[in-house]
């Protein structure tokens, strides 16, 4: 699994990506975590996604035990470890709370995850998961697509290092380097999870999310956090305001 790292301590934050997207979404958030965050940190590209391997399956419990199999090595006993997820990471990261995958984090935070879904939405997803890898001509028209289908379009461009980690090349040309059958996933038991948490768990959205509101949240999370006037994408458009929030909760 592809490993992105820095920082030094005995605690240990873990950032997962939403569906689509690697950890390169991250960066705004790695480049202030010097600051913000004493410890060490590890960003992920989650299976099927950017450089990480591909999987038979994309269930949520078969995330979280790639990701629990990867991060083990890195946990510190004497330290915490803090999960940090977005989307569908968020959903992995919750997944991680239950303590069933080798790992228990001690505080787990969710951003953006999307909790109501309709029939229509799944059915489209699981066609999506069928069909084959998209070729395009070019990396930029390849990236274009990337940021559109990663919500990222209008917030990071086509050169940037974030659209550039989200596609791949290959003999047919360029596409996206998600693996197609990664849209399988379902409908994530985002509530489910909650309940069965074995350490403080927190989900949070910005105000201007179009995939969850926050009347949906608190109905399961009272608590559930505003993260300002921003979009789905809110580690990218505004990082400081996340890392506030994983702030607000020391320990």
């Amino acid at each position: 699994m592809h490993i992105e790292q820095g920082g030094q301590g005995p605690d240990l934050l873990v950032m997962l990506h939403g569906l689509g997207a690697t950890a390169a979404v991250w960066s705004p958030m790695c480049a202030q975590a010097a600051e913000r965050w004493q410890g060490r940190w590890l960003a992920l590209d989650l299976p099927g996604h950017g450089e990480s391997d591909r999987q038979d399956s994309y269930a949520i419990g078969q995330y979280a035990a790639s990701v629990a199999r990867a991060v083990l090595p890195h946990v510190d006993p004497a330290g915490r470890l803090v999960v940090l997820g977005h989307s569908l990471g968020g959903v992995v990261g919750l997944a991680l709370a239950t303590g069933w995958f080798g790992v228990t984090p001690h505080r787990v935070f969710g951003a953006g995850i999307k909790v109501g879904w309709d029939d229509e939405e799944l059915q489209r997803m699981q066609a999506r998961a069928g069909q084959p890898p998209r070729d395009f001509p070019t990396q930029a028209e390849a990236a274009e697509r990337y940021l559109k289908v990663s919500g990222l379009a209008g917030i990071a461009s086509a050169e940037s290092a974030v659209a550039s980690r989200g596609v791949a090349h290959d003999a047919q040309g360029w596409r996206l380097a998600m693996d197609p059958r990664a849209q399988g996933v379902g409908k994530p038991p985002t509530a489910e999870l909650m309940k069965l948490a074995r350490c403080p768990a927190h989900l949070g959205r910005a105000s201007g999310d179009a995939l969850v509101t926050m009347e949906q949240l608190r109905a399961i999370d009272p608590q559930a956090h505003d993260l300002g006037p921003h979009g789905h994408n809110v580690m990218v458009e505004a990082p400081a305001r996340v890392w506030d929030w994983i702030g607000s909760h020391p320990g």
